[in-house]
């Protein structure tokens, strides 16, 4: 009797893992150039993976490929087909995109998921149809949170930020420093920290999340950040459209009702738990301080910073959008979904 039910239980697992095998007919390649611990590739991308499985009945899944190019190389590196899906940074490649910079302009503090439904639904309505990303397929649109400073000295008012030198990514946050007097540093992500612990640069504009993520409690214990936010950093999921094509229909279908609007809802839920997750570093660690500005800076900064926006408007209006009804939409979802929270 044991050697029959050994049979059995062996030939049913057997047949359990044929059946996967046999369903699971597509392994989708996720390129991310950040760290394996950082928060998109250790808890984003796996849900991400676990729920187009889900879609699909387990026939599509994914794996994430690191150090296949550098962050402004992921675009391309998707279009090409050498890998199927990535995300990336807007302001990374400056004159491939431009529409994304009505969503790096300040004034969306709070809630990433507001932000990032917003934003998907300003695209749909205002930025789809000028096919801005070429050969790829739009999954989610999303942003860090609000970006702020982290800095080596305490900076207490927004006049202290004149003179400083500071690592700006680029894009709207690199108007918005020089509109505030920093002299900007353009460096890589990972490569903040280092710049940081050589003093290369007295601070850094980034979210909160970066406290943990980039490990800048070490290096800029101090933290100045507005209410509504100094500026957010665009960024997207995509794939290449051949990838998704090349899905039968079934799974296409699938994977649209996730894609979209709701994976830019999942994607800004998990940057507002990133953001969480950097507050609770600085606050468990020694020596860190945030400092919120004052009504009165608040105020300051939006004078200041007019002409970025003014500018911002501009250009998109160069590709022919009405950027300032993009924007007003853009910032009327986004006050009322965040509302509704």
């Amino acid at each position: 009797m044991k050697t029959i039910s050994r049979f059995v239980t062996g030939t049913a697992v057997f047949t359990i893992m044929t059946t996967m095998a046999m369903a699971q007919e597509t392994t989708l390649i996720i390129s991310s150039w950040a760290a394996p611990s950082y928060g998109v590739n250790s808890q984003l991308f796996p849900d991400m993976i676990k729920r187009i499985e889900q879609a699909t009945e387990g026939r599509v899944t994914a794996e994430i490929k690191y150090n296949l190019a550098s962050p402004i190389a992921q675009a391309d590196l998707v279009a090409d087909g050498i890998a199927d899906m990535t995300w990336i940074v807007h302001n990374y490649t400056p004159g491939r995109f431009v529409t994304y910079q009505l969503a790096e302009l300040p004034g969306y503090g709070g809630s990433t998921v507001a932000y990032s439904v917003a934003y998907w639904r300003t695209y749909e309505k205002f930025f789809k149809d000028l096919n801005e990303h070429r050969n790829l397929k739009v999954l989610a649109l999303s942003s860090h949170g609000a970006g702020m400073f982290h800095t080596g000295t305490k900076i207490t008012t927004i006049d202290q930020v004149s003179g400083m030198k500071m690592r700006i990514a680029g894009g709207v946050a690199q108007l918005i420093g020089e509109a505030l007097g920093a002299s900007s540093i353009n460096v890589p992500a990972p490569k903040v920290y280092e710049t940081l612990a050589s003093n290369a640069a007295d601070g850094v504009m980034m979210p909160m999340e970066a406290k943990k993520g980039f490990k800048l409690t070490e290096v800029a214990p101090y933290t100045y950040s507005m209410p509504a936010g100094l500026y957010r950093t665009s960024n997207a999921i995509v794939m290449n459209q051949a990838s998704f094509d090349a899905l039968s229909e079934k799974d296409r279908a699938a994977l649209d009702q996730l894609f979209g609007e709701e994976l830019s809802r999942i994607a800004g839920a998990y940057w507002d738990q990133f953001d969480e997750e950097g507050l609770a570093e600085l606050n468990a660690t020694p020596g860190n301080e945030l400092t919120v500005a004052t009504p009165e800076d608040q105020a300051k900064f939006d004078e200041m910073t007019k002409g970025v926006v003014k500018q911002v408007i501009e250009n998109v209006n160069e590709t022919g959008i009405d950027s300032e009804a993009a924007l007003a939409f853009f910032r009327a979802e986004f006050d009322r979904l965040k509302a509704e929270e």
